[in-house]
């Protein structure tokens, strides 16, 4: 192995075990609070981590083998499987992210009817859509046989391997690839260019009167002004910073694989193997980066997965004093005799 390989291997390792990490913690969080689980936006969450840790389990170690030993892992079955998971889970993450976006812009510009727009079935339909379409497209290229390794990028994904259908494939891969990432993005940047709107507006209503107020208060002290006004400038922020993490990750982490895929459509264009991969990592931090995007990073998940770990620490805690009263109590009667 060269130095870039030991590297992407390297990296991929990162990505795996931090991915299964912030991915169960996201489904312990839902599990245990009950108040995630009765939001409508948890569902979405749920559908999202899921796909995010099959993807974890499934894909990315394969790829790893492909890094280290230049081939297919696996037999061709096994490859077929993982194939159609990674076409069927990469589709339906990206899906459920444009689901969220959706729930966002109701919730936001539409904060009366929020409850009678989005409701729990309206959400199962959401996401039975997304699951068809996800699913509808892995069936099309297995049934094809349009899924197999891909020295490229090292893993087994969408793969032509016959002269013969490559206009069809071309095609497939265009509408596929139209249908799934530029689809989600577009629903992304439309909703929430929306709820931007709408909280910029807020926040020029919430600094007119908060500038009244500090016209009015002539004897407040100056460092409280300060703050105000600190403040004022940190919530027209926060929203900007929050959309464009949302829109910005979903970039980075696909539109390179994207492109290299299209492009590599082309027969005029090379593609060193070393950027196919780095493309792939790209995409699978995407799994790596939604769980604190999307939950872990927000108070209600904080507070829920604190809340757990305090659990833990106070039972073993108490365990480790219950066996320390017990050792103790045992050292006294062997004293006694």
């Amino acid at each position: 192995m060269s130095i870039w390989e030991v590297i992407l291997a390297f990296v991929v390792v990162v990505l795996m075990l931090v991915a299964l990490l912030a991915n169960v913690l996201v489904l312990m969080c839902f599990l245990y609070s009950a108040d995630i689980r009765k939001q409508v936006p948890g569902l979405f969450i749920l559908n999202l981590t899921f796909c995010n840790l099959l993807m974890t389990v499934s894909n990315m170690p394969l790829t790893l083998a492909g890094i280290i030993y230049k081939s297919q892992p696996g037999g061709d079955q096994i490859c077929h499987i993982v194939g159609f998971l990674e076409t069927f889970l990469t589709t339906n993450s990206m899906l459920s992210m444009a689901a969220l976006s959706i729930d966002r812009w109701i919730a936001v510009v539409f904060p009366l009817s929020y409850h009678s727009k989005m409701r729990y079935r309206d959400a199962a339909l959401i996401l039975s859509y997304t699951w068809l379409h996800s699913v509808s497209f892995p069936i099309v290229a297995a049934s094809l046989s349009w899924v197999g390794f891909h020295h490229l990028y090292a893993s087994c994904t969408l793969y032509n391997k016959r002269p013969e259908d490559r206009t069809q494939f071309v095609i497939f891969t265009g509408v596929f690839h139209t249908l799934s990432f530029l689809l989600s993005l577009i629903v992304l940047c439309f909703t929430y260019l929306k709820v931007l709107k709408v909280a910029r507006f807020h926040c020029k209503r919430i600094d007119v009167i908060t500038m009244q107020t500090l016209v009015l208060l002539v004897d407040i002290h100056p460092s409280v002004r300060e703050r105000c006004l600190e403040e004022q400038k940190r919530r027209r922020q926060r929203a900007t910073k929050k959309i464009s993490t949302f829109i910005g990750t979903f970039i980075l982490c696909f539109a390179p694989y994207v492109i290299t895929r299209l492009v590599e459509l082309s027969s005029m264009v090379h593609i060193s193997s070393h950027w196919g991969i780095i493309s792939k990592c790209l995409a699978y931090s995407k799994v790596v980066s939604d769980p604190f995007v999307y939950s872990l990073l927000r108070h209600q998940y904080k507070k829920t997965w604190k809340d757990i770990i305090n659990k833990i620490l106070k039972r073993s805690s108490i365990n480790s004093s219950a066996l320390t009263s017990e050792s103790h109590n045992r050292n006294i009667l062997q004293l006694n005799e």
